[in-house]
Formats: C-alpha cells, structure tokens, sequence
C-alpha cells in the first residue's frame, strides 16, 4: 500500500489532518452562485442540501442542512453499491446452475432443461444463447419434456410496471426477477429504406407467438427529435406491436428498447424463440418450476460485480440496481430474497459503519425509484469519504459517470468536465448529484447536493454552480441575502418543498412529507 493511501486512510478515520484547512469551522450558507440559480429557478434554498468535503478531511468546507433527510432520488444506487462491494467484494459473480433431466439419444432430450435463477442482473440475449448453445454442444437438439425455470431465489410481490409514473413500457420501470432475462424488453431498430420508401423494422430478441410491424412509411416531414411520437407506436397487446405513423426520412437508424407489456410471459416467449431461431425444437413448454437438488450439469457466471456496479451508476439502470439489492440478504444470509429482509440488511450496514449519521435514512427499494427513500446529505458524504479510503474505492469512483465524457453526464460541458465523477439523481422534483471533484488545485472533493422542490429540475443550474464552485477550489462565498418566494401550491405531482430549517446553523427536524415522481433518475 502507498504511503499517500495509508494517510488518507488515517485522515478518513480522524486520525491526522491531510489539509491545512481540514479543522477550519465549516462554511454553512450556499456560494452565491448556487444561490442566483436557484433564486432564477423559482426555488428556496431551504428546498437544497449540501455538502462539500476535501477527500481525508476531518470537517467538511461548506454545508447546508447537512443532517436533513431528503428523497435522494437514484442517489441511493450509491449506497446499494456501496454496501455490495464492502459486503461481497468487487470479483463477487451471480452463477446459474443448468440441470439436463433425462436421457438424451440423438439428439433427443426424453426430460426437462432446467434453469434456476440466481438473480443476474446481466442475463442478456447473448449469455442466454450461450446457455442453450451450450446445451445443443452437450448434444440437445430437441426437447420432448419442458423447459422449467426456478425462480426462487426471490419472494417479491406483484408488480405493476406503469405504477410509479404511468409508463408501463419504459425499461426503467421493470420489476426484479430471480430470472431476469434480457431486462424483458425488446429492442425495435428502424432502418431507412427511401428506394421502397419505408423504414425496416427489426427486433431483439426473438419472441415466441409475438408479431411486429415489418416496416413503416416514410414521410419527408418531421425531425429526428420525435420520431418516436411520429411512429405512433401501439404497445398494448402482447401478440402484436404496431406502427400506425410514419419514420421521418430524416433520420438514420434509430433503436429504441421497450419493456414487453405482458412482463409474466417474457421469459417463456424469449426461450421459446431464441431456441428455436437456434433450430431446436421443443415438444412442451416453458412453465416455472423447481430446480432438482443434485448437482447441475453445469453453471454460467455473471461478469463480476464491479462490471455491474460500473452498469448501475454509469447509467443509472433502476432494475439492476433493484436486483443487486435483493441478492444481498440471499447471499449474506440465505433463503429467498425479499424486500423487507434487503431493508433490513441494508439499515443494519449503515447503522454498522455510520452509526448515528444513518439516522433518519429510509431505504426502499435500493434504486431510488421510491416516494418514500430519504438520505441525509451528511450520510452521503459519509460515505463517499469511507468508500474512498476503502478497498474498493476504484472500483466505485470508476463506475460514476464522468463530467462530459460518459454515462448519464456525457452531454454535461462546464469547468469541471473530466474532472468530476459525479452519480446523478432525477425525478420529478428531485435533482442531485453526489460522487468526486478535482479541483484545478488537484485537490479531491466529495460533493453532495440535492434538491427536492415542485422546480427541481429547473434548478439543475444550482448543481452545475456547486460543482463548478468546488473545482475551483472554494472562492468563500458571500452570506446570501434573503429573500422572499411568494406562495403557491405545489402541483399535485411534484415533490413539496423540504421542511425549511429553523436557522442556517440549526439542523431542521426530518421531511416526512412522501415525495412523488413522474420520471425516473
């Protein structure tokens, strides 16, 4: 281990000071600039919470309602994350064991295939062929029993996928599956074809009984911007999606991923399809079952956890981040995954390594796609600095998305770009972000702020100042003045504004008050 690390590991703890700022009082107010935007926006700064920490530091250099819990929006794949690779290690893998039931004679399987789900959150289409290819190499070219899925590993409710924001077909919006195959989304791919005058449509994957719209006209009208509305896309009906637009001849080739509206069949219908798109046949059918108890014939690993950690922030993948968090208690404490046995693994580890900083914390459903999940900004910074100082700092910090150059802040372009791995959050009236700056002083900050008001988005701009603020190594900044929102009601769904704090020096008493979201972060 470098002498620098065993410092900083020191100074995360509390043990020595690495800046010589470090023991200064904190700053407690908001950089002027933070304050203009949101002034602009329409937003009061009681609605924001900050903080702002050189990496080691024993104090942090500004903060805002530090201790003020506030729906984190997917900032809380952070701390799924976090405690993933504090608790299972960034090699740590899902298997999936595959039974072959029977005798097989050429070719000719007189039994079951089985396959028990382990909760992969990367069981894409091309590991699932691998599986069957698999299979037909061990000599399976048709099955004359079923294909049987296990999918015990997980205990979990029903779930209705237009629930939370009305949006049924969005892939964020997918539930958790033992067996989560390719996400249960089809990708749609549109490629223009002006000598027939239509745009060729092709799927992924294969879906057995299911018929898509061939082609769609083109139209020399329109703009690339919303050539999805201008298909007119009708995704209601399990056996057949349909066009009744048009694709404008303006566009190149488009993809768009869609969640399956039947989300119960998926899986019969993806394994059905891709096994006999393979020249398989398959006299049974697919139906959930239980795995036998002896050894499997064989098993297929997930990539590791750091590459599926480095899917989850990088993109902010809501059903990923979902599986992860029911694993945890499967594989710290056995028996089928739940949500309330993933809760209460989850409290217990910040209780464990944040002690009272964990108070107030409501931990959903470990994505952030949640009315009711809330963080304290002090908890957050908490532990982004005991993720730095840890084993498994570069495995987290590399799985942030990095200013203007990947992930959901690839488009992002200010002082700070390449400089910043930032993990953002957004939904409806929330918007935040948390993760590492480095500052043009190379100095390393952890950077924590969110906003929870009907104008959160409006207020991105406030965000963009903290971040900027930070990479330039702190100009102090002037006590803001006070001024005066006048009332309004809030819209019925969007997040009420943040219990304001009865002085800036005070820490104001918890927001109980549940947020609402209309898109997912």
């Amino acid at each position: 281990m470098l002498i620098r690390d065993i410092v900083r590991g020191l100074a995360a703890a509390g043990l020595v000071c690495l800046a010589s700022h470090a023991t200064a009082a904190p700053i407690v107010g908001l950089p002027p600039e933070v304050d203009s935007a949101l002034t602009r926006a329409g937003v009061p700064r009681e609605a924001m919470v900050v903080v702002a920490q050189e990496v080691g530091a024993s104090e942090p250099r500004l903060v805002w309602q530090p201790q003020l819990p506030v729906n984190p929006a997917s900032l809380m794949k952070l701390v799924t994350t976090s405690a993933a690779l504090d608790l299972l290690g960034p090699a740590w893998a899902w298997n999936t064991p595959v039974w072959i039931q029977g005798t097989t004679l050429n070719g000719v399987l007189e039994g079951n295939l089985v396959i028990k789900g382990s909760g992969d959150p990367k069981f894409v289409q091309e590991r699932l062929w691998q599986v069957l290819r698999r299979v037909q190499q061990l000599g399976v070219r048709e099955i004359r029993g079923d294909i049987v899925l296990d999918r015990s590993a997980f205990s979990l409710p029903p779930h209705n996928p237009g629930a939370f924001d009305a949006k049924p077909y969005s892939p964020q919006n997918t539930g958790p599956d033992a067996l989560l195959l390719n996400y249960k989304s089809v990708q749609l791919t549109f490629t223009p074809d002006p000598a027939r005058g239509v745009a060729v449509v092709s799927s992924e994957p294969p879906l057995a009984g299911v018929r898509i719209d061939l082609t769609v006209p083109l139209s020399p009208h329109g703009v690339c911007n919303d050539w999805r509305e201008a298909l007119r896309p009708d995704f209601t009906d399990p056996l057949r999606i349909r066009f009744s637009g048009h694709y404008p001849v303006a566009c190149a080739e488009q993809f768009w991923q869609v969640a399956y509206a039947d989300p119960a069949s998926y899986n019969a219908r993806v394994l059905a399809g891709l096994w006999r798109e393979m020249g398989g046949k398959l006299i049974g059918r697919v139906r959930d079952g239980q795995a036998p108890a002896d050894a499997p014939s064989f098993q297929v690993a997930s990539p590791a956890l750091a590459e599926v950690v480095r899917d989850i922030n990088k993109f902010s993948n809501n059903v990923m981040a979902q599986q992860l968090f029911l694993t945890l208690p499967v594989a710290q404490r056995g028996g089928p995954g739940t949500p309330e046995q993933a809760r209460d693994l989850m409290r217990s580890w910040l209780a464990e390594r944040f002690g009272d900083a964990a108070r107030g914390a409501v931990v959903d459903n470990g994505s952030g796609l949640s009315r009711d999940a809330r963080l304290s900004a002090h908890l957050l910074a908490r532990l982004l600095q005991a993720m730095y100082a840890g084993p498994s700092m570069p495995e987290l910090m590399s799985s942030l998305p990095v200013i203007g150059v990947d992930g959901t802040l690839r488009r992002a372009r200010n002082g700070a770009t390449g400089r910043a791995h930032l993990k953002t959050g957004s939904l409806n009236g929330v918007a935040g972000i948390a993760g590492y700056v480095l500052s043009s002083g190379g100095r390393r900050y952890v950077v924590v702020a969110v906003i929870n008001h009907a104008n959160a988005n409006l207020a991105r701009p406030a965000l963009e100042a903290m971040v900027q603020w930070t990479a330039n190594d702190f100009t102090p900044p002037v006590p803001p003045q006070p001024f005066v929102v006048p009332p309004a009601e809030p819209a019925a769904s969007a997040v009420p504004p943040v219990v304001p704090a009865p002085s800036p020096a005070t820490p104001a008493a918890p927001a109980s008050a549940p947020a609402s979201a209309a898109q997912p972060g």
